[in-house]
């Protein structure tokens, strides 16, 4: 078991934890096995993952703990390799996650209160813990399992200073089952945030990516000289944002970093394989106009499809000085493929087919996606005009995140950012149901503005100056059953939002990447499984097909888009393109 005193100890002798950020829910259960074996191979000891709440409780009154969601299946594959684990299962995670890790229903709370001590976010997290913790507990080192640190939250410092608040979620663990250390991570680089993530009981680490001497020397004066130090995050890449540049990190100067941390105290890589975003799931940060890219590949030792990098070379050097590198055989044989040139086979506009792929909610003004009970996706807005009344003005008030509006099926304008507010005059005057095709792109993962994350149009709908009542509400999720609704016989127009369909037949199965060139904005369904969104204006040009998702036979990929953008074929690369 692992003790904590001026250093960590394993048993009695002194352990330097070296740890790596695998994301479970990141990567698909069939390369589990294979990431950590490879983490293992560059001389790590440790893997570490967040759980992100939202991944496991998608309502209220549901629980996921299969497949994909079956954490505890990869804390068995890792004690199966050998490896030891650090688990991060605070409520909220950041992990440039969809709302940091919170489950969207807790926004059905119009007063909710998020990371402090407000009543009814307590009562949902003890629910949470009450379910989640006792599956964790058999897993501590020490009974004889891997867990060997538990995270109390993630960088509460940049949030809050509720003490209260940390101390509930110390107690709550404490009383379902969970007896191993506890730790806090936090940048210690600013002493007002360091302080205010810290609670009695909890050992507290640094998230930084570089100015290692620095910044341990500040954390040594905040823990004192008679406890470890240890880089819980060491930021060895960064994440994408749509519309803006690939971010690299050098892997020299990554390295030097590493070598300076080690020759100091223990780390976790953040990332060792960042993974991808797949549906919906992609972070949003605070200020941004745009959300995280599908791609979570974070320019990390391990790529996004699990292939070894320069980096992982030059860390693997820098660890074997510090300790034994013992190399195991991988067990997975992953191939990649370039599958080429596939034609669309089928097409059917979003109108078409709306009645068929969603229930409309009738409301007399219209509800967020949190107040009808959705999360993510889209939703549709439609309002019936009087037979001879005409669009001249379009204003929305109150809308979140980007919204494409439509009047008899014909565009009128796209309203996102700053644009949400002002008014739209039109050259043209428009006849017909006005719709408003709302795009979730992400609730804001960091901050202090997570409370004011609610989706859809929650103002009003002001058209020709005088706002509108009677609402036809659709949600549109995109989930598998909504998914599978669609069949293609319906009609088909142009420069509207729309499915597009591509057949793609195989012998072998391997990894590939699916080239979005031609198309606009929208997200990917490979044989109903939801792996991302594509957005023209990149960095991110192709979306990662991992093997597993495909099946010998006939595969179907289909494409919603949402611009009126669109090719007649797509391209299945063996490589990504990123930037």
């Amino acid at each position: 078991m692992l003790t904590i005193k001026d250093d960590f100890y394993m048993n009695g002798k002194p352990f330097k934890i070296i740890s790596g950020a695998i994301h479970y829910f990141r990567t698909v259960p069939e390369y589990w096995r294979d990431r950590l074996e490879k983490l293992v191979n560059m001389g790590c000891n440790t893997v570490e993952t967040y759980i992100p709440w939202n991944f496991h409780q998608p309502s209220r009154d549901k629980f996921l703990w299969d497949g994909m969601h079956d954490v505890c299946r990869f804390i068995e594959t890792a004690a199966e390799i050998g490896l030891y684990m650090i688990i991060r299962p605070s409520p909220y995670i950041c992990a440039e996650w969809e709302f940091g890790g919170l489950p969207a229903w807790l926004l059905k709370d119009k007063n909710m209160k998020l990371r402090c001590c407000y009543e009814p976010y307590l009562e949902a997290v003890m629910e949470y813990y009450k379910v989640l913790m006792p599956k964790l507990a058999p897993y501590q080192a020490d009974i004889g399992g891997n867990i060997i640190l538990i995270q109390i939250e993630n960088e509460y410092g940049y949030y809050g200073n509720d003490t209260k608040y940390l101390e509930f979620l110390r107690d709550t663990m404490r009383e379902y089952g969970i007896t191993v250390p506890f730790v806090t991570s936090d940048g210690p680089w600013k002493e007002s945030v360091f302080k205010s993530g810290y609670v009695d009981g909890a050992l507290q680490t640094g998230n930084f990516g570089s100015a290692v001497e620095w910044q341990f020397g500040r954390m040594k004066k905040y823990i004192g000289d008679d406890k470890p130090l240890m880089c819980m995050e060491f930021w060895n890449g960064w994440f994408d944002a749509w519309g803006e540049e690939h971010h690299k990190t050098e892997p020299e100067k990554a390295a030097a970093e590493l070598e300076e941390i080690l020759k100091r105290g223990s780390v976790n890589f953040y990332m060792f394989e960042g993974g991808t975003n797949f549906g919906f799931m992609s972070g949003r940060n605070s200020g941004k106009p745009t959300a995280d890219v599908t791609s979570y590949d974070y320019d990390a030792p391990l790529t996004e499809d699990g292939q070894i990098t320069e980096k992982y070379r030059l860390f693997k050097k820098v660890i074997s000085k510090y300790s034994d590198v013992s190399e195991i055989p991988l067990s997975e044989g992953i191939k990649r493929k370039e599958y080429g040139r596939i034609s669309c086979s089928g097409r059917m506009d979003l109108f078409s087919v709306l009645d068929k792929l969603s229930d409309a909610v009738k409301s007399v003004y219209p509800l967020t996606m949190e107040e009808i009970g959705q999360n993510y996706g889209y939703i549709l807005y439609r309002i019936k005009l009087a037979d001879n009344e005409k669009v001249k003005e379009l204003q929305l008030e109150d809308a979140a995140d980007r919204v494409q509006c439509y009047c008899g099926g014909k565009y009128l304008c796209t309203v996102q950012d700053g644009d949400i507010g002002n008014k739209f005059e039109f050259e043209e005057e428009y006849c017909g149901a006005v719709d408003c095709l709302c795009e979730n792109i992400g609730r804001e993962n960091f901050g202090t503005n997570l409370e004011n994350q609610r989706k859809g149009i929650s103002g009003g709908v002001r058209v020709n100056d005088r706002r509108c009542f009677g609402f036809e509400i659709y949600p549109l999720p995109f989930d598998e059953e909504q998914v599978g609704k669609i069949d293609f016989t319906e009609g088909f127009s142009e420069n509207v939002p729309a499915f597009y369909k591509f057949e793609l037949d195989v012998s072998e199965v391997c990894d590939t990447f699916i080239d979005t060139s031609g198309f606009g904005k929208g997200c990917i369904f490979v044989n109903g499984f939801n792996i991302g969104r594509f957005w023209e204006i990149g960095p991110q040009k192709r979306l990662y097909i991992p093997a597993p998702l495909l099946k010998k036979g006939r595969n179907t990929i289909i494409l919603f888009e949402t611009e009126g953008k669109a090719s007649d074929e797509i391209y299945l690369y063996a490589e990504s393109k990123l930037g």
